[in-house]
């Protein structure tokens, strides 16, 4: 028997990323490869009470099919807390997902055409590539610098359905945009009519002071908005939403109701549950001093044995340190002399949709200890001298 695949197939490939993290299984790899929040972080016995009092207090509505919307007191949560970060937000805007990976596919279905342009940045995450690229986009690299995508940069972009943009902590720059950047990228893209796609999910991960207000702040109308509780709870939970205008939001609803009928209800009433207590404060405040002495062991290994031709940044927030090689070398024919000697890391050419920069890589610092770090570094530098 012979199927035949649809034409989109062809652009549907494996994630490198993926394909890396299987490498790490291997017993005696140092992973500064994945992009995982911290196991050891997971709030389990929180998640486990909030599922016996879900189980207890609504057993068969929490069990039975749901709004395709979402739960409306979740929906209010979020619409809260967006208020508090500076957004103008109505509950009726939320569309709660099966995490925001959904959120991505559903906005490429509604917004994306074979041929039609679709703007990123450079570099870019590379899940956003991976979802709307089924649908046959081409693609633009708008011009960035170090505080992220270049204002005057957009008019390249005018006529393009969307820009997707990560301006807090971006994965897998680490870069955060500034506030002055972000109310001149809002204002250039409403004056050239380029809809923006904000996706949020490291926002709540700051270490030194809180990001600055979205995006959407600046220009509700044309900013749809990505969240996720993934980062800051759990990703098992598969629960992220969706802020869209009116127009936008009633077709990003028709298509969740035919993509999944609605989001798992239990995993949604157990999300509020632990959101209604004062755990998530706590929570984040100690997930962001773990992440944090993680982040600086890293940028003291960096410091300590990376050779001076190597240039990064220390990100303020989020879970990842983007390295510059040096000129010449190539990052994924470093990658086998790295697992030779027991560490892992992403090549950063899979972070571009157009020219990559293979020079670079992507290296995660929150899912080992300080001490797993400064080994698997060394390590690192010492394949680098490899490649000299």
């Amino acid at each position: 028997m012979t199927w035949h695949l649809a034409r989109r197939t062809a652009l549907m490939n494996p994630s490198s990323i993926r394909e890396i993290l299987k490498v790490t299984e291997r017993p005696g790899i140092i992973s500064l490869a994945g992009g995982l929040p911290c196991a050891e972080a997971f709030p389990v016995d929180a998640v486990r009470e909030a599922s016996a009092r879900v189980l207890r207090d609504a057993p068969y509505a929490s069990l039975q099919y749901a709004s395709s919307e979402g739960l409306p007191e979740l929906r209010e949560w979020v619409a809260e807390h967006l208020r508090g970060a500076g957004m103008c937000v109505d509950a009726s805007q939320v569309l709660i997902t099966t995490g925001s990976q959904q959120g991505l596919d559903l906005l490429g279905k509604v917004l994306v055409d074979a041929g039609s342009r679709v703007a990123v940045e450079s570099p870019t995450y590379l899940g956003a590539l991976q979802a709307f690229n089924v649908f046959e986009p081409e693609w633009i690299s708008v011009a960035c610098d170090d505080d992220g995508p270049v204002p005057e940069g957009l008019v390249s972009a005018q006529g393009a359905r969307l820009l997707y943009a990560l301006p807090n902590f971006q994965n897998p720059s680490g870069r955060c945009i500034g506030a002055a950047r972000r109310e001149a990228l809002a204002t250039a893209a409403r004056a050239v009519g380029l809809p923006i796609v904000e996706d949020n999910p490291y926002g709540e991960l700051w270490y030194d002071e809180r990001p600055p207000v979205p995006l959407a702040a600046h220009w509700p109308e044309g900013v749809a908005y990505l969240g996720s509780f993934s980062k800051v709870l759990a990703p098992g939970l598969r629960l992220g939403y969706v802020v869209a205008p009116a127009a936008l939001g009633s077709k990003l609803l028709q298509a969740k109701q035919a993509a999944d009928l609605h989001t798992p209800g239990f995993n949604q009433r157990i999300v509020l549950d632990i959101l209604r207590t004062d755990l998530l404060s706590h929570h984040l405040n100690a997930m962001r001093a773990r992440y944090k002495s993680q982040r600086d062991a890293m940028a003291d290994a960096l410091r300590l044995h990376f050779p001076d031709s190597c240039r990064w940044e220390t990100p303020r927030g989020g879970m990842f340190f983007w390295v510059q090689l040096p000129a010449g070398v190539d990052a994924r024919a470093l990658l086998p002399h790295a697992v030779e000697r027991g560490v892992a890391f992403v090549p950063g050419e899979a972070f571009y949709a157009g020219r990559s920069n293979p020079a670079t890589m992507r290296l995660s610092f929150v899912t080992t200890t300080p001490q797993q770090i400064d080994r698997g570094v060394r390590m690192l530098a010492d394949a680098l001298k490899t490649m000299a």
